[in-house]
């Protein structure tokens, strides 16, 4: 079953040339053109992966299972990232808004020896395809979700979802409560910093198509002094396509960039509430220097929660996993571990 084509493993544009000219490849990464699981530890980028391990003091198993796959879900196909043996406990991973599976690369690279984890690009995100109504609330990436869960048969995943991928796992769990074994929010909430998610909107809407990656690489660091330079380059390239006008444009949906654009409503605090019927365990994760969460808005969540607990990462805003990886993973390790040796029924 065909679902597209597969860009070829590459580390560099110019890999090919048609006359005298060498022209670029509209993929800068590798991944799977069908349903089947295309290994991922072979290619430049793994390597490159691991470098950026080694930089941060992460580390990580020698022998690891990561591949790309693909799976129809909801008439849609998505793109999937999947690491670590499937008879170890399931951690189902969701990115934020205009990011992707690969965002949580350095965590699943250092959990893949004890946990089977799955990281989806979310719909009209990555290298998934774009909803043709539109359609990125969530309630419907929360079907997407589950609809995956139930087809590959994943008996109660841990959940760990960060800001629109954590609104998105708030829903999941408030319509099957009992499905996951636990939950980790990172840095999402009922309440929100309006300024700082018009920043972030700002941001997005801005930033769409680059006449080089330098010019992208050097937007994001203006915009995010966290992160070092020689990581958005490695990154960079889950995030952006080459044009055959010569330009570098956005993976994700083009309307998701569109500042007329909003998202189906779904008021945040009848999200929550709907979640407060979880009553397993809850990690809120919080970057020490969020501008979307607030740190009392962060505790008044988590008090109103049966059993939940809040953890502040620091040297960190709101990209708290890849802004400060080596913290975020000291953070959430013992929790995830615990939570592993849970059997829920």
């Amino acid at each position: 079953m065909k679902l597209g084509y597969r860009p070829p493993a590459i580390d560099c544009l110019s890999t090919y040339s048609t006359a005298r000219e060498i022209l670029p490849v509209p993929y800068l990464n590798t991944f799977a053109s069908t349903v089947d699981a295309v290994d991922l530890t072979g290619t430049d980028e793994f390597a490159s992966l691991c470098e950026s391990a080694a930089d941060l003091g992460i580390t990580h198993a020698d022998q690891i299972r990561y591949v790309s796959r693909n799976k129809v879900i909801n008439h849609l196909r998505l793109h999937l990232l999947e690491w670590g043996e499937p008879t170890n406990p399931t951690i189902l991973l969701l990115h934020g808004g205009n990011q992707s599976a690969h965002s949580w690369d350095l965590v699943a690279l250092h959990l893949a020896d004890r946990f089977h984890i799955i990281a989806p690009d979310q719909r009209g995100h990555g290298d998934s395809e774009w909803a043709r109504d539109a359609d990125y609330g969530p309630d419907q990436m929360a079907s997407d979700a589950l609809q995956l869960i139930h087809e590959d048969g994943i008996d109660h995943p841990i959940v760990m979802g960060h800001s629109m991928g954590g609104m998105v796992t708030m829903r999941l769990t408030a319509r099957e409560p009992s499905l996951p074994r636990a939950v980790v929010l990172v840095d999402v909430g009922p309440e929100v910093s309006q300024r700082g998610a018009q920043a972030i909107r700002n941001f997005v809407v801005r930033n769409v198509e680059f006449e080089h990656l330098d010019e992208f690489i050097d937007r994001v660091a203006a915009y995010d002094p966290f992160r070092s330079r020689e990581h958005m380059e490695r990154t960079a390239r889950y995030n952006l396509v080459y044009r055959s006008d010569g330009k570098y444009v956005s993976k994700s949906d083009r309307i998701l960039h569109d500042p007329g654009f909003r998202r189906p409503p779904a008021d945040r605090r009848d999200v929550a509430d709907g979640f407060h019927q979880f009553d397993g365990p809850t990690l809120l994760v919080r970057g020490e220097s969020s501008n979307i969460l607030e740190a009392d808005a962060a505790e008044r969540f988590v008090d109103d929660l049966p059993n939940a607990r809040l953890v502040e990462v620091p040297d960190c805003g709101h990209n708290v996993h890849s802004q400060n990886t080596p913290g975020f993973i000291d953070a959430v390790s013992d929790f995830l571990l615990a939570a592993s040796r849970d059997k829920r029924a």
